[in-house]
């Protein structure tokens, strides 16, 4: 059975799972949850993801929920194919839980908050206000100076390999643009950190519409690897 992945090509959380899908080259289906019309609250949806939020995976009847979760059961399952994301020595996955952690308290903590007040309240018919959107900028922009600083010295955040912790960064990265701000561009070392991930063909394959992998075309790129 192919995988499938439930989610909407808006989200952020979708797009993430949909990159480390194509990262790994694994083949899957994707199934859009109607999110206007508020489909991920009904019991069907529930019954797989209790929150009644996107994305879930069904994996052969293995359902899981949560973006981060799914992507560290996707990267650790097929870890033999494609890039290692997540490190197994010692030190190696020390640093990467490390830079996981930044991504959580220092980088969604603000970019979600932001990108909400600016695009997601619109769509829901609530009112935006931009010295709110501004405020939670400005937060993430001290967070950012840090980062800087980290990437001045290594290519990515745990060193010379691109991880998960990278990878999670990406999508919601992308629509602090789409929501009128430039401050990843006002950091160099994080632009060219941020620029390196966008130009991955994994992330050309999902920016703008997520498709699925079919077996045939996951078995092709294999044969090549």
């Amino acid at each position: 059975m192919v995988l499938k992945l439930y989610g909407h090509n808006f989200s952020t959380c979708t797009r993430l799972v949909a990159l480390v899908l194509y990262e790994k080259n694994v083949p899957f289906e994707f199934c859009v949850v109607d999110l206007m019309n508020d489909y991920q609250k009904l019991w069907e949806h529930t019954k797989k993801h209790p929150f009644g939020l996107v994305p879930y995976i069904d994996d052969d009847g293995f359902i899981l929920y949560e973006s981060r979760a799914i992507a560290h059961y996707i990267a650790s399952k097929y870890a033999s194919r494609g890039p290692v994301l997540i490190p197994t020595d010692i030190k190696g996955n020390a640093l990467f839980q490390q830079a996981a952690s930044m991504e959580m308290a220092y980088f969604n903590e603000y970019a979600q908050k932001a990108v909400h007040e600016a695009l997601v309240h619109p769509l829901k018919g609530l009112p935006s206000c931009p010295a709110v959107f501004d405020s939670f900028i400005g937060q993430l922009s001290e967070k950012l100076d840090v980062y800087d600083e980290i990437l001045s010295k290594q290519r990515y955040l745990t060193g010379d390999q691109i991880t998960l912790a990278d990878l999670c960064h990406l999508p919601l990265g992308v629509m602090l643009a789409k929501a009128g701000s430039n401050v990843i561009e006002t950091k160099p070392n994080v632009h060219r950190w941020f620029c390196d991930m966008a130009s991955r063909p994994s992330w050309q394959a999902v920016k703008d519409v997520i498709r699925g992998i079919s077996p045939a075309d996951a078995y092709q790129v294999s044969a090549l690897l």
